[in-house]
């Protein structure tokens, strides 16, 4: 996968556009916008079927709710007024979601209140509310920092699954099974003299290695994240950002 950036490319000069910025620049009418929308939707399914399951659903409920919730987000296409103000990715993810469950409590609550009378539709009810069109995330509520954190963690990995398919293609996957634990810090109870052994690597070499993939993995956590920010956000504020969502 070739990481995306915001940046001028050596061999063309121009910019490149992240995911998100591609979406709320073409509002989602064109062929490219339109994958690159699905792409982040399908890149982050885990946080909102979470947070549905935290809303009350059992997990099948929720993965049919946050299915629908997808669907109508992809099949509408249209993001309301593109300019820096939607914010990140997940915030206008957060907004869309808490707006679609306010819409089905106000079906269910209408479903009680009518009796026998034939329940009204929810495309009907979508349609009225617009939720996934004109919504604006300055008017949203503050971040769920409980929703945030299921986004880290996804950020996470998926970034350390990129991390193992370059290690597999490289031909490297059992440097990477040995390697990986130190991406977070020093592991006291394993030890390195043990696994340069094992790798066929001195202990110099070693911590080469794992200074790389300390490196790498960053780097590709950073990649992940840009492509869920407008051009010209603040990357490294929002990589704070879930390092702090993470330890909450």
């Amino acid at each position: 996968m070739t990481p995306p950036s915001d940046r001028a490319t050596p061999s063309d000069g121009v910019f490149t556009p992240t995911h998100w910025t591609l979406v709320m620049r073409a509002q989602g009418q064109t062929p490219e916008a339109q994958a690159a929308l699905s792409e982040l939707c399908a890149a982050y399914y885990q946080p909102v079927l979470r947070f549905i399951q935290r809303e009350g659903r059992d997990e099948e409920g929720a993965r049919d709710l946050a299915q629908e919730f997808f669907a109508r987000v992809l099949q509408r296409g249209k993001l309301g007024a593109a300019n820096p103000a939607l914010g990140p990715f997940r915030s206008y993810l957060l907004g869309a979601v808490k707006h679609f469950l306010a819409d089905l409590a106000k079906f269910d609550s209408r479903k009680k209140r009518g009796g026998g009378a034939a329940p009204e539709s929810l495309e009907a009810l979508s349609a009225q509310n617009d939720w996934a069109g004109d919504i604006a995330i300055t008017s949203a509520p503050a971040p769920d920092a409980w929703f945030d954190r299921q986004w880290a963690l996804t950020v996470m990995e998926r970034a350390l699954n990129h991390l193992e398919n370059e290690f597999k293609a490289a031909g490297k996957i059992d440097h990477f099974e040995h390697l990986k634990t130190w991406l977070v810090g020093e592991t006291a109870a394993l030890s390195q003299a043990e696994t340069a052994r094992q790798l066929g690597l001195n202990e110099g070499a070693l911590k080469v290695a794992i200074h790389r993939l300390r490196k790498r993995f960053r780097e590709l956590i950073r990649t992940e994240i840009a492509q869920t920010l407008a051009e010209g956000a603040d990357i490294e504020a929002e990589l704070h950002y879930l390092i702090e969502a993470l330890s909450s």
